[in-house]
């Protein structure tokens, strides 16, 4: 998993560095509102929700935003989001996936397109790379949660598949079906998780240069930067040297 810890290193320092707080508050609303509008709007009764509002405590959001995200869900506002993946080829070859929630199929579309197209890269069809990746559950802890042996058993007694631990803290990776008990699992011996989500698991990893990997980490920031765009997946992995020339302030 070196390579999916690096790509999640990279998002995690570049969601440092860039500290837009706003908007990074407001994906993690979308998300709430959409979440309490497809099911229950109590965090106890809706799974999805709860993961969203575990999410949103995890970034520092406010009790009044995730409030205020519930409650629109409970009103007649007329916005209605629809989950779409996008699919492509990034500089290099390299895969990526796309997920976003939007209330204009048609502007999100355009948008994305023009960022794979500035990229030198092309967007396929909803197929065309996911086959690359395990759709996965993510559950993350901080370090002080335990120690890597400790999570590990943890781990693997609540039924998870793989475990990393380093000095950012511990991911525990479990099937995607699974994610919700083997969270709850982990809840019960180690305490709550920093973060519990599903993600794109790259099976394999594409080496690429200094240039490439500049391109895909523009790409990377323009997509995120998009507010209907929520995640960003790809299998590049680079040299730590490169990394951190590219990501340094």
């Amino acid at each position: 998993m070196a390579g999916h810890s690096q790509f999640k290193n990279i998002m995690h320092r570049k969601g440092a560095a860039d500290a837009k707080r706003s908007k990074l508050f407001a994906k993690l609303a979308r998300e709430i509102t959409v979440a309490a509008k497809l099911g229950l709007p109590d965090p106890k009764m809706n799974a999805r929700l709860r993961l969203a509002i575990q999410n949103a405590r995890a970034e520092n959001m406010p009790k009044d935003n995730v409030d205020r995200a519930i409650k629109k869900a409970l009103g007649n506002d007329g916005e209605n989001y629809d989950e779409i993946r996008y699919e492509g080829y990034g500089p290099g070859g390299v895969a990526v996936v796309v997920e976003a929630l939007t209330d204009n199929r048609n502007r999100t579309a355009s948008a994305v397109r023009s960022y794979f197209t500035r990229a030198g890269g092309a967007l396929g069809e909803t197929g065309a790379v996911s086959f690359m990746f395990d759709h996965v559950g993510q559950i993350t802890f901080k370090p002080e949660a335990g120690t890597p042996d400790a999570i590990m058993e943890a781990a693997i007694e609540a039924g998870a598949d793989d475990v990393e631990s380093g000095e950012e803290g511990h991911v525990v990776i479990a099937a995607f079906e699974a994610m919700g008990d083997v969270a709850k699992a982990l809840e019960e011996t180690i305490g709550e998780a920093e973060s519990v989500k599903a993600v794109w698991k790259p099976q394999n990893l594409v080496p690429v240069d200094e240039e490439k990997a500049a391109s895909l980490l523009k790409l990377i920031d323009q997509l995120d930067d998009d507010d209907d765009v929520q995640a960003v997946y790809t299998n590049f992995e680079v040299s730590d040297e490169v990394l951190q020339k590219l990501t340094a302030a």
